[in-house]
Formats: C-alpha cells, sequence, structure tokens
C-alpha cells in the first residue's frame, strides 16, 4: 500500500552544524585490571554524518536532492565526514575553514553505548560574512531550507540566514537549541523538543497549558507553526489558522534516540517540500520517528519502511469494522466523539469499485485524525454525475465494502450532486479529497475553514481507477 510520496523532485537546503559521528563496536568479556571499566575488544568501526550532516543524510535517504552547507576544518575527520556524506548520495557544500573538524566518537559493546568523546571547538568566529553569501549562493535551487543548530556556532547570525531566505521566498524549518528562541523569528516552522520549549516558557502542568503558552510564543515569534516534540507523549502541532493537535508516539521499542529529532525535521521538510499540508506532513515525521529510535545510533528511514509502517498502523489502531449509518444517526456518532475529544475526518465519492488506490487513500485519510467518515452518493446521485450505466454497484453493497475496510469508522449515503449540505451538518475537523485539486476548490473548504478546519489534498495511487477496470472488463 502506499501511502507515501514520491520524494524524487525536491530539491532541500540543510545549513548547520556539521560533525562526524564515529562508532567503534566490539565485545565486552572482563573489566581492565587498571580501573573499574569495560574493556571493548574494538572489531567494527563506522563513520556516519553527524549534526545537520544527519538531517541531510535522511532526506537523501527518502530519494530527496539535498545540499549541506556548513563549516568544517580542513583534516583528516573532514574527508571522513565528506565520503560518509557522498556516499549517501548527498552533495557537500560544506565551507573549510581553520577550525577543527567536530568528532563525536561513541564506543558501543552488546547494543549499548558505553562511552561517548567528543572532539570539538567553537566554529562562531568563522559564521561570517563569507558563509552567508556561501549559503545565498545556493538558494535559488531549492524550495525548501532546514537550519539545524547544534550550538557549535555555525548559525551564530541565524537572523541574517532568516533573511535571505526570507527574501528568496523559501520555506524554512529550524531545529532550534538554547533558550533565545527569538533569534529564530521568522521562520516557516520551529521544531523545540518538550525541554527546550519549557526551558523558555516555563513547566507546563496540563495540555491546556503547554497549547496556550505554546500559541503565544508562535505569535510573539512570528511563525507559520510551532512543532513541539514530547519523546513518549508524541508531538504537539501548533499551526497558525489551525486546531492544536497532538499526535501519539509510534515506537514500538526503543533502542537509541540519537538524531530522532533530525529524523523528524528531515521528513518533515521533505514533506512540506513536496506540498504536503502541514498536519500530514507532521503524520509522517511522527511515524518516522518511532521507527528511527528503534536503530542504534545516528540513523535513517527511507520510504519504504514509511510505507510499511503507515499500514501496521492501521492494521494494529483498528481492529474494530465501520458502520452504515444514517445522517441522524451520524450525527450523533460526531457529537459522542467531539465529547471525548476526538478528531473527526471526512471524504466522500462514488467508490463504484473498490480498489487498491481506495484502500491506500482511505487509510492516509484515516491517519489524520481518530473518526474517518466516508460520504457516498446514492445510485440516482451517480447517474447525474457518470451517465445511466453507473454505477456498476449499488449504494448498499458499495457501502458494505467501506464499512468494512478497518480505516473506515462510519459510511453514509448522500443523494445530492454534491456533500456540501452533509459537511455543513458535521463540520470535519479535517476535510480530505483525493485527485490535483486545489484545496479552495473543494466542495465544503469555506465551511470547514471557517470552523478552524484543515481541508487537504492526498494523491491518488497511480495505476489504479475504476473508470480503467470497467474498460478493462470492457475490452475482455
Amino acid at each position: 500500500m502506499r501511502a507515501c510520496p514520491s520524494f524524487d523532485d525536491i530539491a532541500v537546503l540543510v545549513v548547520g552544524d556539521v560533525m562526524l559521528d564515529r562508532f567503534w563496536t566490539g565485545s565486552t568479556d572482563r573489566v581492565s585490571p587498571e580501573a573499574p571499566v569495560p574493556v571493548v575488544k574494538v572489531q567494527h568501526s563506522e563513520n556516519r554524518a553527524g549534526g545537520a550532516g544527519n538531517v541531510a543524510v535522511n532526506i537523501a535517504a527518502l530519494g530527496g536532492a539535498v545540499t549541506l552547507t556548513g563549516i568544517c576544518g580542513e583534516d583528516e575527520a573532514a574527508r571522513l565526514l565528506r565520503e560518509a556524506v557522498e556516499q549517501a548520495g548527498v552533495t557537500w557544500a560544506v565551507c573549510p575553514s581553520a577550525a577543527e573538524t567536530i568528532v563525536k566518537l561513541r564506543v558501543l559493546s552488546r547494543h549499548q553505548q558505553l562511552l561517548r568523546m567528543d572532539f570539538e571547538g567553537s566554529l562562531a568566529q568563522h559564521a561570517d560574512d563569507m558563509f552567508t553569501a556561501f549559503v545565498r549562493a545556493r538558494l535559488d535551487a531549492v524550495s525548501t531550507v532546514v537550519l539545524s543548530d547544534y550550538a557549535k556556532g555555525t548559525l551564530r547570525r541565524v537572523q541574517d540566514l532568516i533573511g535571505i531566505c526570507l527574501e528568496a521566498g523559501k520555506q524554512i524549518l529550524i531545529d532550534p537549541k538554547g533558550t533565545d528562541l527569538n533569534r529564530y523569528r521568522g521562520a516557516t516552522v520551529l521544531t523545540p523538543n518538550l525541554s527546550e520549549f519549557e526551558a523558555v516558557v516555563g513547566h507546563c502542568e496540563s495540555e491546556q497549558s503547554l497549547i496556550e503558552r505554546g500559541i503565544a510564543l508562535r505569535d510573539e515569534l512570528e511563525l507559520q507553526a510551532l512543532l513541539i516534540t514530547r519523546s513518549e507523549r508524541g508531538m504537539t502541532l501548533l499551526e497558525k489558522g489551525c486546531e492544536p493537535v497532538t499526535l501519539p508516539a509510534r515506537a514500538r521499542e526503543v533502542f537509541d534516540v540519537t538524531g530522532a529529532g533530525d529524523t523528524v525535521i528531515s521528513v518533515l521538510a521533505s514533506a512540506m517540500a513536496v506540498g504536503m499540508p502541514l498536519i500530514e506532513a507532521t503524520a509522517l515525521a511522527n511515524t518516522a520517528a518511532g521507527l528511527v529510535v528503534g536503530k542504534l545510533g545516528t540513523a535513517s528511514v527511507t520510504r519504504d519502511e514509511l510505507n510499511t509502517a503507515l499500514t501496521e498502523e492501521v492494521d494494529a489502531a483498528l481492529p474494530h469494522v465501520g458502520e452504515v449509518l444514517s445522517q441522524s444517526a451520524l450525527l450523533a456518532k460526531v457529537a459522542q466523539a467531539r465529547a471525548a475529544g476526538e478528531r473527526i475526518v471526512m471524504t466522500n465519492g462514488c467508490f463504484d469499485i473498490l480498489h487498491r488506490g481506495h484502500m491506500a487513500y482511505l487509510a492516509r485519510a484515516r491517519a489524520l485524525g481518530d473518526r474517518l467518515i466516508v460520504a457516498v452518493n446514492t445510485d440516482d446521485s451517480v447517474r447525474r454525475l457518470k451517465g445511466s450505466s453507473r454505477p456498476i454497484n449499488d449504494v448498499e453493497s458499495r457501502m458494505a465494502l467501506l464499512s468494512a475496510l478497518r480505516s473506515v469508522d462510519w459510511v453514509v449515503p448522500f443523494d445530492t450532486d454534491t456533500p456540501a449540505d452533509l459537511i455543513a451538518e458535521v463540520v470535519p475537523d479535517v476535510l480530505v479529497k483525493g485527485g490535483d485539486y486545489e484545496p479552495r476548490d473543494i466542495v465544503g473548504h469555506d465551511t470547514v475553514v471557517k470552523a478552524g478546519g484543515k481541508v487537504c489534498v492526498l494523491e491518488f495511487v497511480e495505476g489504479f481507477s475504476t473508470t480503467r477496470i470497467i474498460e478493462s472488463m470492457a475490452k475482455a
């Protein structure tokens, strides 16, 4: 099932603190006679891109074109770092300097990290006008920019970098560091973790407190959205003009949280670069975070892994079978769900011959909330839209098949040419349509947006359509 879009056509620039992550791994079966520490017999060594480099590698793993820029030395560590980056498919555009390349060395045994040694110095003195111009020269080729701050000095003049990105009309995502979040003013999306967020706004004793302070911070910093990553409690998206959304954590088992924040922002940036709505991009990033913490060390996820995980999420989370309801019964169910704090997603269509494309589309729609409503054209409605030869299957059959899908909670018929009246009655939190529509052209757009909801367009799975199936049957 394809639930994840192709990232082959995106181009992203990652700017930030680059560093080399080194891993020495071996067996441990005795304690040193010199000190009460384990003796590791090193049997394997590996070099990976860390910091901003790990963000770039994550984007490349998804299939996107990505350029990495930052500051490093002209030493052996820089050579190894460049080799690791280019092997991953990332374009190297890092400024050489007199600085020492930052290295983090980790010693592991039996899948456990025993020791980390850091070799580093500040890069701030090298983040000058020349570096800003270096970044500016690379903006024309990209649509999206990620600023990855590890407080090593590369982003000392981050406001200058935000300014040139805004002038060039680029989306700007920032993974921040420290308590001075004001320096990131004007970004598109800021992604602090909970501890970074609370270090600025104070301890949040409740969900309501977190949301209120988050919205205030988002508006103060003139952001389009604030995404707070909350470890085992998932992540909370506070997007301007939309209701707050908290997505639960997706990790099944945790081996290592190293680089999880890099994965979140890399998937988020890739999804936004391909045009996904922010709520859907956040859900994808949340799934990716659950995958990457199950891997050891700085790691990445692939598009195939995301597709598999999204399918498994739907299968695991939805053991129930949906219901076919009248409109009045549906409205009662919606009221109960809203009282329980559930997020309502709604879509509509004829669904004349149910196929794999429909299943993928509905699974993606269901991932945007807690309940999915599918409104189905009646037989008369289908005939008015598609001609006297349609539908192939009557409305009762079509609704029965849809209600059997795990992704579908409630199915309701409508007899009008459009579901505008039904949408006005339900007022879903998220209205979804498949195809190449503009959100503003979708029936019900104004109703949903006026109520603070979101309208999303999802791509159909290529190669699957009811019309194609009917044409093939006619030729048989």
